[in-house]
């Protein structure tokens, strides 16, 4: 890449940093938000604060990680702004190629050997694939059919965290936070998105959300349309199945209005429908292409009604669509889902839908191994939540530079340029080796 190439980037970049700048407040804040961006994107083992100050500054080490860590970790800038001047600069780029055809809710775990440090608990995480000590963040994320970029991300505080004042104390945790679930973090983002007037999309979820009739319900009461996966465990009417009518009024006490069900007339759990549907149900749907070939897979497609409490209802819930993924070869049924979209929707189209998805966890896996957003080494809730926004802008100008990902190397080589080498045997703390 030649140098007049580099520039190019190098100037992108600037005007890039010199949007984010005003969400910061202080002009103060400025530089250190274009160096920590830049210490982000540079390739390097470690990127939390000092290996980070080490790249961007390799004569004064000490002054700039002192002067980083107040800016990640103590200084009062809005997360919320830093991510909605991301969104505001990078959606436009995006749409420029393709709409915003999904809203993906997730979310993403961080493993943490510590117990002091926000949110840390004995939870599932992702990245390990197991229950493990780890902070969780819910996130949101807009996806087209070429790019996708998270939003919105907020750390989910357990429940043993949320009730103790001495340990919200210690690590800044804010007075309005309280305990909610991930699928009531994950509507909070959603209906903020809709405040902000963000280009809507369908709603895609895994079970850990879609299983909360909840999370469902206040999707629809928001007129939003979703693809979620559910467990085989859920119980739903069967297609040509429904609730029984109110008893008729025998003339005595308050006439009754709820639905009922009784031994034969009842609800069947998700598995066990998919081992009833007659072999003609199944079809092989190719959803995208993959690195080694056409993704494809056995998929069936009914309509059901969920009957999730119904017998307090006078009315049965809609009709919506169940999508099940059963390959050839398994004994059971790997993946279920439950969509609002349109009742004349293709088995094609739900299936493409559904498996969008796979953005949201390749965003992650980047954001994690490229940009380092796992990294951040402090324990306080403003310093985790400062540094993740700024991952994701670091994210984001990729993103706006359509690179691939993970980032090129021609963008790292335009933006290493930029900065004076590191000195000679430095070893910043947490490196493996010098």
């Amino acid at each position: 890449m030649d140098l007049r190439a580099a520039n190019g980037v190098a100037l992108r970049f600037h005007a890039y940093i010199e949007h984010l700048s005003k969400a910061t407040g202080h002009a103060d804040r400025h530089a250190p938000l274009g160096e920590y961006c830049t210490g982000l994107l540079l390739p390097g083992e470690r990127k939390s604060i000092e290996p980070i100050a080490a790249r961007v500054a390799p004569a004064e080490v000490g002054a700039k990680h002192q002067s980083l860590h107040h800016f990640v970790a103590k200084a009062p800038w809005s997360e919320a702004d830093v991510l909605a001047s991301v969104r505001s600069f990078v959606l436009p780029i995006m749409e420029k190629t393709a709409p915003i055809r999904a809203w993906i809710i997730d979310d993403t775990g961080i493993p943490k050997k510590g117990k002091h440090s926000v949110g840390v608990a004995r939870q599932y995480c992702g990245e390990l694939g197991k229950q493990d000590n780890c902070q969780v963040a819910v996130t949101l994320s807009l996806a087209s059919d070429s790019a996708s970029l998270p939003i919105a991300l907020r750390m989910y505080l357990p429940e043993a965290w949320a009730s103790d004042d001495e340990r919200r104390e210690k690590v800044g945790v804010p007075d309005e936070i309280v305990f909610q679930t991930k699928p009531q973090i994950a509507l909070d983002q959603i209906r903020q998105a809709i405040a902000d007037g963000v280009p809507q999309g369908v709603v895609l979820a895994d079970a850990g959300y879609g299983n909360d009739t909840a999370f469902r319900n206040g999707l629809g009461t928001l007129g939003l349309t979703y693809v979620v996966g559910v467990q085989g465990s859920t119980a739903v009417w069967a297609p040509g199945t429904a609730p029984l009518a109110p008893r008729k009024w025998s003339g005595q006490g308050r006439p009754t209005k709820l639905l009922r069900r009784d031994d034969k007339v009842k609800p069947i759990k998700l598995s066990e429908l998919a081992k009833g549907l007659s072999r003609k149900s199944w079809k092989t749907v190719r959803w995208r292409e993959g690195s080694a070939g056409d993704l494809t897979g056995r998929f069936a497609a009914v309509r059901i009604r969920p009957s999730h409490r119904d017998y307090w209802r006078a009315e049965p819930w809609p009709e919506e669509w169940l999508l099940i993924e059963w390959p050839e070869g398994e004994d059971v049924p790997t993946k279920y889902w439950l969509s609002t979209l349109p009742g004349d929707t293709p088995i094609t189209a739900l299936v493409d839908t559904a498996k969008h998805r796979w953005r949201i966890e390749r965003d992650f896996q980047d954001l994690n191994q490229e940009i380092g957003l796992d990294h951040y080494e402090g324990r306080g809730w403003r310093g985790f939540h400062h540094h993740a926004a700024l991952s994701i802008a670091a994210y984001g100008f990729l993103v706006a530079e359509r690179s691939p990902i993970p980032p090129s190397a021609s963008i790292i080589r335009a933006l290493a340029t930029q900065v004076p080498a590191q000195a000679k045997g430095f070893r910043p703390r947490g490196t493996a080796q010098a």
